[in-house]
């Protein structure tokens, strides 16, 4: 099953610090129509997102949970499915094996449904996100211009784009 997985913050939404509010929720233009090539393409869509909030206590699971079914459904709303959301609630000191850079949430999304790791993509807007992808055995990596700010000289992805809807030229 091949794959496009997302970050959150800064691909799908506009980079807000610890979102966890409906209200402040932007998505970014362009980020529905893109996702539903993806899916006239034959991909299926996973959301991967450090959510580091919940640990730093700013905000509990059951506020990302709402936020979460929200969002999910406003892609619903828009004929985008999301098959899932893997989240890491960890701080970065905590070690865990899921928060990016680590492959953990791509293990887990792997464990959980037949992803084709060689044919699936990750859009992210972090080098954490290329890095965790990488590990996890994807190799078509796309770091977007925004969420936070890019060292593109020194960057592992394979594209640098300034925004989701530029990725599908690419893909097809």
């Amino acid at each position: 099953m091949k794959t496009i997985f997302l970050d959150r913050d800064g691909v799908i939404n506009q980079e807000v610090g610890y979102l966890h509010k409906i209200e402040d929720f932007v998505f970014i233009d362009g980020v529905f129509s893109a996702c539903q090539m993806f899916q006239k393409l034959g991909f299926k869509i996973i959301v991967i997102t450090n959510q580091s909030g919940i640990a730093r206590g700013y905000y509990n699971e059951d506020n990302f949970n709402k936020l979460n079914t929200w969002m999910v459904n406003e892609f619903k709303q828009n004929k985008v499915d999301i098959l899932d959301v893997f989240y890491c609630p960890h701080a970065p000191e905590d070690g865990c094996h899921c928060r990016k850079p680590k492959a953990g949430m791509f293990m887990d999304a792997q464990k959980k449904y037949p992803i084709d790791m060689l044919n699936s993509w990750m859009i992210g807007d972090k080098e954490n996100d290329i890095t965790a992808a990488k590990a996890a055995g994807i190799k078509n990596t796309v770091l977007v211009r925004s969420g936070h700010n890019i060292n593109e000289k020194d960057s592992n992805a394979q594209f640098i784009l300034d925004s989701i809807d530029q990725v599908v030229p690419i893909i097809l």
